[in-house]
């Protein structure tokens, strides 16, 4: 499982021009699945996200977590991220779940997220080509993997 994070002042998806999620201050979260991924990297990832302290405190330090800012999330599906390149001159995507299997797992983890936030969970549509905007706070962006 790797997720790119973002935290953000706001963001929003779009498919066909609609939007589908936006949220205010939080994470934008582009989330794929690897074919050996489980509920244990879920669960360990979504743990992590919630409590990861990267909110500036009133020193300016980053010290505060999704939890204490009562944050938003923006999780887009990304398969793209298990693209190997490697070899050649097109990324390779074997490494990724199956698309029935990754739809499980990203249901799983928004469910997770649901669970634990205390903010809006908003998600794209899974599969869809979507257009992603979002205002990066900091730049503060963090890749994080759970093999």
């Amino acid at each position: 499982m790797k997720v790119v994070l973002q935290r953000v002042t706001r963001a929003e998806v779009r498919v066909g021009g609609v939007v589908v999620g936006r949220i205010g201050p939080g994470y934008t979260l582009l989330v794929g699945f690897g074919t050996g991924d489980d509920r244990e990297q879920i669960d360990w990832m979504a743990n992590k996200i919630v409590e990861l302290r990267i909110f500036p405190d009133e020193d300016g330090k980053m010290n505060r977590s999704l939890e204490d800012i009562e944050g938003d999330l923006l999780v887009v599906s990304q398969f793209t991220l298990y693209g190997d390149t490697a070899k050649g001159r097109r990324p390779s995507f074997v490494a990724a779940a199956a698309p029935e299997r990754a739809a499980e797992l990203y249901q799983t983890f928004v469910e997770q997220l649901q669970a634990r936030s205390g903010g809006i969970v908003e998600t794209g549509a899974f599969g869809a080509a979507m257009e992603v905007d979002l205002v990066n706070d900091g730049p503060v962006t963090l890749v994080l993997e759970r093999p």
